[in-house]
């Protein structure tokens, strides 16, 4: 396999704004592996991060084949997906060569080192412009990686790019974006969802082996859930927003998509130095025997739309398999106040200073939404922080008697293109967790009829993320669902 052959702020904007080398625990340790796989599939990009990590980690396979495969599937695929917005070809050669030369002397910084992910194009790369899929921001260049980035490069990932995106993350289809409407792997004439909705195509389609999404009401999570993969939310500030282009600094959340449970584990880890990234290893999952489960009742309001037929068929399927696994699982709940207006208000005040230059630049939809944000005062602003600071205090009492609950990521299956004119036309069942900063993991659990994929969420207290992963990873086990990959 040739490796080793390479020797201006304003008043109210100032109101609203009022993996290290820790990685190196994380090397894969091949006695842990079980057999090597000598003989590896044709198709590289048919493994998981998991598995080709392993086999990079072994000298099986090297970072500039990953690569190179990668790249080559983009450009025979993304023509149809429309899921990268910019390519860093060269750059990515290059950094899989320094990542090549590095392992071949012994020196593996962890799972990541030498493995191609991409970045939503909303997560600033020093060097690499970074658009959030506008015309308002099509030219713009970092200059300084985000947090997350930083931290993914001293893991040694290999980045192959930017992900395309709802315009400015304000909305949940991926149909409205500057460079083109994102195609949905299982069946092009589909959204792939929002507002990351090039992470859950491009992992979906096996263009990278992970990625890096954000989430505000549901944006990684719904992607997720329409796409097929595994998508997770953290807990608020456990990966840290900085080089962000943010919707809402109180309810933006940065976090990884992959195709697996153990995938999605070890990019997490890698993103930031929490605890709660280490509390789940997944080379040696916990037992999840004693978990008390909690049931939502998936209707509004905690779904935005009454659950679908066919949906509720499948989560109930899933919840069935749970029951299995768990010691209970009863009915529980989730309150959901309304501080909406926070968001609205952030939004505008980021934004206000573009919208004076050049409103023109704003597709119409996406600046009619932040146009709504001008309504809130900064005395209703203030007040609902002060509500919000205190509903996330409380909400941990929620669980009291349950670990993790349940319900559908979406009521709903991925809607046509043809039907998401507004940014908002596809609903989801996710947003009371974005509003108490909760961790939540969505998972593949089945599919329709028609052949679209149908997410699982399982969502738990603040600092949970070993719990949601472990449960998932149980149920992946037992299910499989993520071996099914889209025939494209």
């Amino acid at each position: 396999m040739n490796y080793g052959a390479i020797g201006g702020n304003i008043d109210r904007r100032t109101l609203i704004a009022g993996l290290s080398a820790g990685v190196g625990t994380l090397i894969l340790n091949c006695g842990r592996q079980g057999p090597s796989n000598s003989a590896l599939p044709g198709d590289v990009t048919r493994l998981d991060l998991s598995e080709a990590a392993s086999s990079v980690a072994r000298r099986e396979i090297s970072p500039v084949e990953l690569t190179k495969a990668c790249l080559e599937r983009i450009d025979r695929l993304d023509q149809r997906l429309n899921s990268f917005i910019t390519v860093t070809r060269e750059q990515a050669i290059e950094e899989a060569r320094t990542a090549e030369h590095e392992i071949a002397n012994g020196r593996l910084r962890g799972p990541l080192h030498g493995i191609p992910i991409a970045i939503k194009d909303n997560i600033d790369t020093a060097g690499v412009r970074t658009t959030a899929a506008s015309s308002v921001f099509a030219e713009r260049v970092p200059a300084e990686d985000a947090e997350v980035v930083k931290k993914l490069k001293a893991a040694g990932a290999i980045f192959l790019g930017k992900l395309n995106m709802h315009e400015f993350a304000g909305g949940t289809t991926s149909a409205i974006s500057k460079f083109g409407t994102v195609h949905n792997p299982w069946n092009l004439d589909y959204v792939a969802g929002g507002s990351s909705g090039g992470n859950g195509a491009a992992v979906a389609a096996g263009l990278c082996f992970g990625s890096v999404g954000t989430d505000t009401g549901g944006s990684i999570r719904i992607p997720a859930a329409s796409c097929g993969v595994v998508g997770l939310k953290p807990t608020y500030d456990v990966v840290s927003t900085k080089g962000l282009v943010y919707v809402s600094r109180s309810f933006d959340h940065i976090g990884p998509i992959c195709r697996t449970v153990a995938d999605t584990a070890l990019m997490f880890r890698a993103m930031t130095d929490k605890a709660a990234a280490k509390a789940f290893d997944p080379l040696s999952p916990p037992p999840v025997s004693d978990f008390r489960v909690g049931l939502l009742k998936a209707a509004v309001p905690i779904c935005d739309a009454p659950v679908e037929q066919e949906v509720e068929a499948v989560f109930m399927d899933a919840v069935n398999v749970i029951r299995s696994l768990v010691a209970n699982v009863r009915d529980a709940d989730l309150p959901m106040p309304e501080f909406d207006d926070i968001i609205g208000a952030e939004e505008y005040a980021f934004h206000e200073p573009y919208l004076s230059r050049s409103p023109e630049l704003y597709d119409p939809r996406t600046r009619e939404n932040i146009l709504e944000g001008k309504k809130v005062s900064s005395t209703e602003y203030t007040r609902s922080l002060k509500q919000l600071a205190e509903h996330r205090r409380t909400i941990g009492t929620a669980f009291t008697d349950i670990d993790v609950v349940l319900c559908p990521t979406l009521p709903g299956l991925p809607i046509r293109i043809a039907d998401a004119a507004e940014p908002f036309a596809l609903n989801a069942c996710t947003f009371a967790f974005s509003l108490g900063g909760l961790p939540a993991i969505s998972v593949p659990c089945g599919f329709s009829k028609t052949g679209l994929p149908i997410g699982l969420m399982i969502g738990g207290p603040p600092l949970s993320e070993g719990r949601l992963l472990a449960l998932a990873a149980a149920y992946q086990k037992i299910t499989g669902w993520e071996k099914r990959r889209p025939s494209l």
